[in-house]
């Protein structure tokens, strides 16, 4: 599905990611993890063509995506809030993104409907601006927009920060939810080490810039990171 080879980028002479290889299978719920600094953010930002690497490839089903626009229509993706657009409603932003992805109306509601325990009744229909929601508020719309178009494959950039704690359990179950019944490929990046190891089914650890685990082995995950993280 994902293809990482020789990747590396460079600002002047700090290298601040250098992974050599990496191999995400579809339908996999990838995890990644690091403290600040790591790379976790660059690395999600260089393979949506967002920061172009100082060398190496990114693939998507095979198409270098610094080369291609192809794998953009099966690809979702939440970093930050940037990405929305702040001067809509999110009742104004989800019918933007529902005539771009060619979706009908009903399409629309019946995505939505899967939002609905998250949402709690503050984002549809209220006639409040993006840029007037909480923090938590607005990575709600973020994650719904993500996931809409069905997408094969839904980057999430600390999908759980700033949360409270229902939310965090409701996400949980609908990103679960969405990898069972539509084989969604997630990439997980995250501080919360408790929801990243209940639903990832692997987690790869980055330190400045470098891979140096890759943990596939869920009952063992959470004592080894913890054994990391502690020193």
């Amino acid at each position: 599905m994902i293809l990482v080879k020789n990747l590396k980028k460079q600002y002047k002479e700090a290298v601040v990611l250098d992974i050599p290889s990496l191999d995400i299978p579809k339908s996999e719920c990838f995890g990644l993890v690091g403290n600040n600094g790591a790379g976790k953010t660059t690395l999600f930002r260089i393979m949506l063509d967002l920061v172009r690497a100082t060398e190496g490839t990114v693939t998507i089903d095979s198409e270098d995506v610094s080369k291609s626009e192809d794998w953009k229509k099966r690809t979702g993706a939440f970093l930050d809030e940037h990405m929305l657009l702040a001067y809509l409603t999110p009742d104004e932003y989800f019918k933007t993104l529902m005539k771009i992805y060619g979706m009908s109306e009903a399409d629309l509601q019946n995505h939505l409907s899967k939002f609905t325990d998250l949402f709690n009744d503050e984002i549809v229909g209220k006639k409040k601006y993006i840029r007037d929601l909480s923090k938590g508020n607005l990575k709600k719309v973020g994650i719904a927009a993500a996931l809409m178009g069905n997408p094969e494959v839904v980057f999430l950039d600390e999908p759980f920060e700033n949360l409270d704690p229902s939310s965090q359990i409701r996400l949980k179950k609908l990103i679960l939810q969405e990898k069972e019944n539509s084989k969604v490929t997630f990439l997980i990046s995250s501080h919360d080490l408790n929801h990243v190891t209940e639903i990832c089914d692997r987690i790869v650890l980055l330190e400045k810039g470098k891979v140096i685990n890759d943990l596939r082995d869920k009952t063992a995950m959470m004592a080894e990171l913890d054994a990391y993280f502690t020193g």
